[in-house]
């Protein structure tokens, strides 16, 4: 696993300023593929109740021209505990 998304702690991308931090959480999904499986994929996720169909930004080309991209941006208080909760 790649150690990119582990956090390290002599290192901040952020301000240490309490002041410059948000009251929200902003969190970017991002789905890459064919047409048909980024749709099916925004579907799949949607009959899980995750995202309804239209938040999600319209197809865009993405890097690779044989693919498309959309992207799903979610915000919420940074302290909300009502978040949904995976049942796993």
């Amino acid at each position: 696993m790649s150690q990119e998304f582990l956090p390290d702690d002599n290192k901040s991308d952020c301000p240490n300023d309490d002041s410059a931090v948000s009251e929200q959480e902003v969190v970017r999904l991002t789905v890459v593929g064919s047409p048909k499986g980024v749709r099916e994929t925004i579907l799949t996720l949607y009959r899980l109740g995750f995202a309804e169909v239209g938040d999600w930004s319209p197809l865009q080309r993405a890097a690779n021209r044989k693919q498309v991209m959309s992207v799903l941006i979610r915000r919420s208080r940074a302290d909300d505990t009502s978040s949904r909760k995976s049942g796993r």
